[in-house]
């Protein structure tokens, strides 16, 4: 199985007041999901199961992908590592699954998956994090396939 976490794209800071599942996306942040997006319609398998969190700012930087997707309410910003993975079928789904969501939650799962441990790793904003599940002599293995920001696309 293959895992894609993508964090959203850079967003407008909160407003006095403001829903935090309210802010929406800079003109940098756009650039940046239309840039990501771009890369990975270049690589993601057509089977690609694609479930976003309900924030606005991920709702947009998926759009970018212009691809159906799936919003989920337990991607939002306040949900753990097992929500996720729990989304996610981890790591028993059929298909490839890319995770529109935020941090901390996507750092964590990424250490999970790949350290054993749920540390506090950082995903740039806009970045994506391909991870690969596989069973290798009867042991299951977590590989990173790629890790891509948008800066350097």
């Amino acid at each position: 199985m293959d895992l894609i976490l993508w964090r959203h794209a850079e967003a407008e800071a909160p407003g006095p007041g403001q829903d935090d599942l309210d802010r929406s996306l800079t003109p940098k942040g756009e650039r940046q999901a239309r840039r990501m997006a771009e890369w990975l319609n270049q690589r993601l398998p057509e089977s690609t199961r694609i479930l976003v969190s309900p924030a606005l700012r991920t709702q947009q930087t998926a759009k970018a992908l212009e691809r159906r997707f799936k919003t989920v309410a337990a991607l939002a910003p306040e949900c753990g590592a097992d929500e996720l993975l729990a989304a996610a079928r981890w790591p028993k789904s059929g298909e490839p699954v890319l995770i529109v969501g935020h941090q901390p939650t996507l750092g964590i799962v990424a250490a999970r998956l790949l350290a054993g441990a749920d540390l506090a790793w950082s995903v740039k904003k806009a970045a994506v994090w391909w991870l690969g599940q596989r069973d290798r002599e009867g042991t299951e293995q977590v590989t990173l396939l790629a890790v891509q920001g948008p800066d350097k696309i």
